[in-house]
């Protein structure tokens, strides 16, 4: 029988040993028991000493050579905005010793570019990618044949000059950094994922996807601009080698090149007296493709002996000039090229649309060798506002900003067959850079500086000097302003031959033949006025 006791003391042994059991299950059972949820571990915790592969801990940061890379693209960044800001202000106003004889917007552009390339390499820098890596290669190579070219081709060399140069070698240069950039940025993510996760880290988070696929949509957008940007810089070469009628001389302190022409030689009258030579100003697109045609018919028919033209700075094959520039400057550059070119008057001044303004200038500055002046449907002083409006200049610099990518130039070359004379002279030559940049300084000073050249003019011009005005009848039906102030140019000297108002003549009244019968005839009467 079993003592009572000891079955007591059995009893309670085992009691307290399941109260103790009960007990650990009590507390270990919710735990087995609860579902999972956000914040439920998958995997269990790493015993091996490695660090998850998502701790922010492992980051390519951890070495000194990535932090170094990045700081240094911080730096290049900072002197690209820079650079890019001057360049941006010598577009309006040329620092001393920044003036590039081309257009200035090339080199903003691949300044530009490489602004954006460094940007795009700092935003995306902790997201390695091989199509971020080929893309910069790939912009590197194209930029790499840009420096070629420019360093290459004696014309576009002398057109950009040492800023143009340093521009698109800065570009270059970029570009290869970008590549490297990312190499070092891959090894170092590599490196420290080997180091603190024990494996390379083969998985992206969707995060990490989305930065690649918008950096390499960029990088892609990118390449099309540097394709466009080495396709022009092939047809300014092209167009580079297209000689000039006439010469090109330094002028301004050998800042810029005006190309000057003469056509005939020099004749004297029957008392041994020299006769006038037409100085032709052309309108608002270069003389070449306009004027050139009735003016050499007219040398053709013996109409007159001889005749000079030019192109104005960023026309054609002449320079840009330095900015800002006012008729005014123009007009002196013109003395000094027609100086270093031995040409002496007298002259009869030969001027269309906005051409009349220089023409008046100059006259004012030569009274002694001007023998006549012949204003075809000129430009009065009063309406310069309208090629002066804020509106017409900013749209002048938007053309221009993006005038390097060249498109229009380039679809015209492929699909309508422009040659490098249309690119130059003719009807292609309004898309060029350079002509651009012309048509945007003489937006910029029309209604202050070249409105009181002009002024002065009107002033200081000599009252006899025999005076030929031919207007366009549409443009003087169309607008009775326009018709007051042709009536008013009558008037700047009181020695007037003939006003002329052809009737179904547009603002280039050669283009009819009414026109080009009547400018012949006039320009023959103000030859042989005396």
């Amino acid at each position: 029988m079993v003592s009572l006791w000891g079955s007591k003391n059995g009893d309670g042994q085992h009691t307290d040993g399941d109260s103790a059991n009960d007990e650990e299950n009590s507390q270990q059972q919710p735990r087995q028991s609860r579902d999972a949820d956000e914040r439920t571990r998958l995997l269990p915790p790493r015993n091996d000493g490695y660090l998850d592969p998502d701790d922010p801990a492992v980051s390519p940061y951890n070495l000194f050579s990535v932090r170094a890379i990045r700081y240094v693209g911080i730096l290049f960044v900072t002197i690209s905005f820079l650079w890019w800001v001057l360049l941006l202000v010598s577009i309006f106003v040329s620092p001393p010793m920044m003036h590039s004889r081309g257009s200035g917007f090339f080199d903003f552009a691949f300044t530009t570019l490489t602004a954006g390339n460094l940007l795009i390499g700092l935003l995306f820098f902790s997201t390695p990618s091989r199509a971020m890596e080929w893309s910069s290669l790939i912009i590197a190579a194209f930029l790499l044949l840009d420096m070629i070219i420019v360093l290459a081709v004696q014309r576009l060399r002398s057109e950009e000059g040492w800023v143009g140069i340093a521009s698109v070698i800065w570009a270059t240069l970029m570009a290869l950094y970008n590549v490297m950039s990312d190499r070092v940025v891959a090894w170092g993510k590599q490196e420290e994922e080997e180091r603190l996760t024990g494996r390379k880290e083969t998985r992206r988070t969707l995060r990490e996807w989305c930065a690649v696929l918008t950096a390499t949509v960029i990088m892609i957008v990118m390449i099309v601009i540097t394709i466009f940007l080495t396709a022009t810089l092939i047809l300014r070469s092209r167009d580079a080698s297209l000689k000039p009628p006439g010469e090109r001389f330094f002028v301004d302190g050998d800042k810029y090149k005006l190309h000057l022409a003469c056509v005939g030689n020099v004749t004297f009258d029957a008392h041994g007296k020299k006769n006038p030579t037409v100085l032709v100003e052309a309108g608002e697109l270069p003389f070449e493709d306009t004027m050139d045609d009735w003016i050499y018919g007219s040398y053709r028919n013996g109409t007159i002996d001889r005749y000079c033209y030019y192109d104005r700075p960023g026309f054609a094959w002449s320079d840009n000039a330095p900015s800002p520039h006012s008729a005014g400057m123009t007009s002196d550059a013109l003395s000094e090229a027609l100086a270093r070119a031995g040409e002496e008057g007298p002259w009869v001044l030969v001027s269309a649309g906005v051409g009349s303004i220089y023409s008046r200038i100059f006259s004012s500055r030569h009274v002694r060798d001007v023998q006549g002046l012949f204003l075809i449907d000129g430009l009065h002083e009063d309406l310069l506002h309208r090629i002066a409006s804020p509106a017409r200049g900013f749209t002048l610099w938007g053309r221009g900003i993006i005038s390097p990518l060249g498109y229009d130039r380039l679809f015209g070359a492929i699909f309508k067959g422009r040659t490098r004379e249309d690119r130059v002279y003719g009807k292609s030559a309004y898309q060029a850079g350079k002509f651009i940049k012309a048509k945007l300084q003489e937006n910029l000073v029309a209604g202050s500086l070249t409105k009181n050249e002009v002024s002065q003019a009107r002033n200081i011009q000599t009252r006899n000097t025999p005076l030929v005005v031919v207007s366009s009848g549409i443009e003087v039906r169309r607008d009775h302003e326009w018709e007051r102030k042709q009536e008013d140019l009558t008037k700047i000297t009181d020695n007037l031959i003939s006003w002329d108002v052809v009737n179904r003549a547009p603002h280039r009244v050669w283009l009819t033949l009414e026109g080009r019968t009547i400018l012949e005839k006039r320009l023959g009467e103000l030859v042989r006025a005396k």
